[in-house]
């Protein structure tokens, strides 16, 4: 008498545990970027065609072309560029002679530890320490007058002005230059050069049609993203120059909260236009990091 035996199917659990557990671990990052990042957002997007009584309305995008909100723009954008084009050209040369300068490890170690404090020192800290060693009462300043008989502020200087202002982003855009620059310069490889050199290339020639072609999306790139680092930028401006000088996250932060220019509506769209802006340098910074780094691979 013969027995059929018939396969033990095991059915497979519907839920993953280890899926779960992997949600969970990214679940306050989600939770986080919801609660203060895209819902805030969104927000500001829609208070920005809404009246104060929750009507939909143009006129808030309208009075963005306005003479003072322009010009608050302009300013902002200039000092942005400066500072971004200055970080870059003063980074570039850094992160060069850290990687392929010759110099000494502990060098770069330093300094790479220094960019990564830098890059982050901003707001009343930083306005504080321009103050101390820059301002008419200043280290640097006192120090020239009474040793160098050399007035700063008779030049004209100013550091509560837009080249003050500049200067005073370049203290953290530079560090950030360095830091992601850093990265694509250990990225170019010997290979590269010693092709050039079998075919006869000069130096300068290797710069400019080899090395300068590949690393100009990360050069780019970065200074795009040094742009929109310093265009939102508001705790440093506003401790170090107050009112004086009419930038955008001045103006925003007035008609949100100020007794005067209180508009709400007003500064979502402002908010608005702020986002646009650092939005698209972001985006651009995205697609030109995606390009170099196919030279990477």
């Amino acid at each position: 008498m013969s027995t059929v035996s018939t396969p033990m199917v095991s059915s497979a659990p519907l839920i993953n545990r280890d899926r779960v557990i992997d949600w969970l671990g990214i679940a306050p990052f989600v939770i986080f970027s919801l609660l203060f990042l895209i819902i805030p957002t969104l927000y500001l997007v829609a208070g920005a065609f809404l009246t104060p009584e929750g009507s939909f309305t143009l006129k808030n995008i309208g009075d963005l072309f306005t003479p003072s909100i322009m010009s608050a723009y302009w300013i902002s954008i200039r000092v942005s560029v400066a500072s971004a084009l200055g970080g870059a050209l003063i980074g570039f040369f850094l992160a060069w002679a850290v990687v392929l300068g010759g110099l000494p490890n502990s060098v770069r170690s330093t300094l790479l530890t220094f960019s990564g404090v830098a890059s982050n020192f901003a707001g009343v800290p930083l306005a504080f320490a321009f103050l101390a060693t820059l301002g008419r009462t200043g280290l640097v300043t006192v120090f020239l007058r009474e040793w160098f008989d050399f007035n700063l502020y008779s030049t004209g200087f100013n550091l509560l002005s837009f080249f003050g202002l500049t200067i005073t982003y370049m203290y953290f855009q530079i560090p950030l230059m360095v830091l992601i620059l850093t990265p694509a310069l250990d990225g170019m490889k010997k290979e590269w050069r010693e092709a050039s050199q079998i075919l006869g290339a000069t130096n300068r020639q290797y710069w400019t049609m080899v090395a300068m072609p590949i690393l100009w999306p990360s050069l780019l790139g970065t200074t795009l993203l040094l742009f929109a680092n310093a265009f939102g930028a508001i705790a440093t401006a506003f401790a170090l120059t107050g009112s004086s000088l009419n930038i955008v996250p001045i103006l925003l932060y007035a008609q949100i909260r100020g007794d005067v220019l209180h508009n709400a509506n007003l500064g979502y769209a402002i908010a608005l236009g702020m986002i646009v802006i650092t939005g698209v340098s972001n985006i651009l910074y995205l697609m030109l990091r995606m390009r170099a780094e196919r030279w990477q691979k």
